[in-house]
């Protein structure tokens, strides 16, 4: 029998026979670490403890201290919740769970009748009983038609579907604990009472593979964490998000709101317009610092441009496609294709390099309706969209004005915790691998030129290009990725681009995509989330109300209000015969961020008392209105979050 030589992180090596588990690691080590073992990494990769390793490799036993420890338990208290809904429901038909296990799980089951309350506490009840049993999860390769058969004789007809999903030539796998039996890649825990604790959160309908068309499959969802005090604080931030939630604030705020006449597509009020505008405003400022054209491609192009783009065969599903008398079409999902073409229409010299398109023109995608959510995931959307055209010596100094515009966007916006992150080529891409390689290390030079160290996400690249993410962290402890640029260099090759150089020649151009809000939609929704709602002063839909404290004082009010507003400052009047208090309660409410107060002193010295949104301080004395309108009208145009 072979043998494999396994590395340890303390740097000692151990030799296995060929096949051997990460729990022999683990037992070779001390029994202590292997009855404490939850799974473990193979180069990096996280691995289940019964899987086998078949070729030299760096080892990590994976205990609860190690931060993969909850992914885990989570994913392991999915399956121990099937099973109690199969002990509870007999005739229940369990579909899949979910691949992120960050800070949730669920299962997807077709049943009689909705579940109910009641019946999530029945369920978690008799979760809490399977986990007691203490019963160990095995890991099982078996051939295709022998899991078909399984399920096919237990009347698992979803899970049979499921099963074809499975590429031809992927190890099938099935794990089981107790008397229950799933489909799934694992990792698991060893037994069941290492999930520590855990706790069932909410129940949803849920189309089978997300088409309307299919059946209302019941959705629960839960979490599970080492402890209960790690669980208490997940349950804290999950009640934080809620109440930050951006569709509850959007429409409190009068911004959006959204229909089932119109799914994934949202309505815009007035004040979310400006809000939409602002950001699309400030963006275009930037664009005569930083060199864009602005431009608009058609909505509608020939399918044929996405066969060239590679689209076509990678994103199809995803596109929203027609017919006419003579060809296929498809409403635009991304910009990058026709910037292509527009820069192919012409002839280009080297003296005209680098080219920068800018668009802001509506994109829709075919999102499946159970992925929509919110403005986080929406069928129409516009994004601040650019691709740069430039010569390979170029290419350096765009990713450094990239840099450069992102930090002075979210300055601008107050997003301070954000971090660098570089996405490699995964399994499905086009181009050559080489130029893979080579704008993959291009990238990463370039956030270290910038001043930062990126952390590799290996795999994560869209199919066309590798990419620097800007992974902004929110409040709450949320990432997001919000920026994004990418080095193309498989589009110029397809759109068979190029430009004459200076002796003369035709060269291909290399190609940058670059965003640094990326969907507006998206977008709002996050900074809605991270701000509460509170803008800064020159994003605020309504900046400035102005507030009379009697009847007698509105005439005056209004004057104010039109001294502010010549000046270009949002401020509207609220002269409803209310009181004081409450015209400032609901300026709070509406989170408006300057109250001007005016009463018999103002009126008679042409001042104004002003107050802050969420001030704790107390009011500062009365300014002359004129002094007033400067200072704000300084602090709008310096644009500071």
């Amino acid at each position: 029998m072979s043998e494999i030589q396994v590395r340890l992180p303390d740097g000692k090596t151990l030799t296995l026979a060929k096949g051997s588990s990460l729990l022999t690691v683990a037992e070779q080590i001390g029994p202590g670490l292997a009855r404490a073992a939850i799974a473990g990494r193979v180069d990096g990769e996280l691995r289940d403890l019964r899987a086998p390793i078949d070729a030299d490799a760096a080892i990590e036993i994976v205990t609860r201290k190690d931060p993969a420890a909850g992914e885990v338990i989570r994913h392991s208290a999915e399956h121990v919740m099937a099973d109690a809904v199969k002990r509870l429901f007999p005739t229940a038909q369990v579909d899949v769970g979910r691949t992120d296990h960050a800070e949730k799980f669920q299962y997807d089951f077709l049943v009689e009748r909705p579940f109910t309350p009641e019946d999530l506490e029945r369920i978690e009840k008799e979760m809490g009983k399977i986990i007691s049993e203490k019963s160990l999860f095995e890991r099982q390769e078996v051939s295709r038609s022998e899991a078909l058969a399984f399920f096919q004789e237990k009347g698992e007809e979803l899970k049979v579907s499921r099963l074809g999903d499975i590429p031809e030539g992927e190890t099938v796998t099935l794990f089981r604990h107790g008397d229950f039996v799933d489909l799934c890649r694992g990792p698991h825990v060893q037994r069941t009472d290492q999930i520590g604790a855990f706790k069932l959160l909410e129940v949803a309908g849920s189309y089978w593979r997300g088409d309307e068309t299919n059946p209302m499959l019941q959705r629960i969802y839960g979490t599970a964490f080492v402890d209960k005090k790690e669980l208490a604080a997940h349950l804290e931030r999950a009640e934080e998000a809620k109440r930050r939630d951006h569709r509850r604030i959007g429409p409190h705020l009068d911004l959006f709101h959204l229909d089932a006449i119109s799914p994934g597509s949202p309505y815009w009020h007035p004040p979310g317009m400006v809000l939409y505008n602002e950001l699309v405003d400030y963006i275009r400022t930037l664009y005569l610092d930083y060199g864009f054209d602005e431009v608009m491609t058609p909505q509608v192009f020939n399918t044929d441009l996405y066969k060239t783009s590679g689209h076509y065969e990678n994103f199809k599903e995803d596109m929203f496609l027609f017919a006419d008398d003579e060809n296929e079409l498809a409403i635009k999902p991304m910009n990058c294709p026709g910037h292509a073409e527009l820069f192919k229409m012409r002839r280009r010299s080297y003296r005209e390099l680098p080219i920068r398109f800018a668009e802001f023109s509506r994109l829709h995608r075919n999102e499946r309706s159970g992925s929509l959510s919110g403005l986080t995931r929406v069928r129409s959307f516009a994004q601040d969209d650019a691709h740069i055209f430039c010569s390979e010596d170029q290419v350096e100094q765009e990713l450094s004005r990239f840099f450069r515009m992102m930090r002075e966007v979210y300055d601008a916006l107050g997003l301070k915790d954000v971090k660098i992150a570089v996405s490699t080529r995964g399994e499905k891409f086009i181009g050559r691998v080489e130029d893979w390689d080579l704008a993959e290390k291009r990238l990463v030079e370039a956030c270290r030129d910038a001043g930062f160290e990126p952390t590799i996400k290996p795999g994560d690249a869209a199919f066309y290009a590798p990419k620097v993410e800007a992974d902004f962290t929110d409040v709450i402890g949320r990432v997001w990725t919000l920026g994004t640029v990418q080095i193309d260099m498989g589009m110029p090759e397809r759109f068979d681009l190029s430009f004459i150089s200076a002796e003369d020649r035709e060269v291909r151009p290399q190609m940058i995509h670059r965003a640094v809000l990326g969907s507006l939609e998206r977008f709002i929704a996050i900074y809605l989330e991270h701000t509460e709602g509170n803008f800064p002063l020159w994003l605020a839909p309504q900046q400035v109300v102005v507030l009379p404290i009697t009847e007698r004082h509105s005439e005056y009010a209004g004057k104010v209000v039109g001294a502010l507003r010549a000046a270009r400052v949002r401020a509207e009047l609220d002269d409803r015969n209310e009181k004081l208090g409450f015209k400032i309660r609901e300026a709070e409410l509406r989170k408006v961020p300057v109250m001007a107060v005016v009463g018999d002193q103002e009126q008679t010295d042409a001042t104004v008392a002003p107050r802050r949104h969420r001030s704790q301080e107390k009011p500062a004395g009365s300014l002359p209105i004129d002094e007033f309108v400067a200072g704000l009208v300084d602090e709008i145009a310096r644009r500071r979050g």
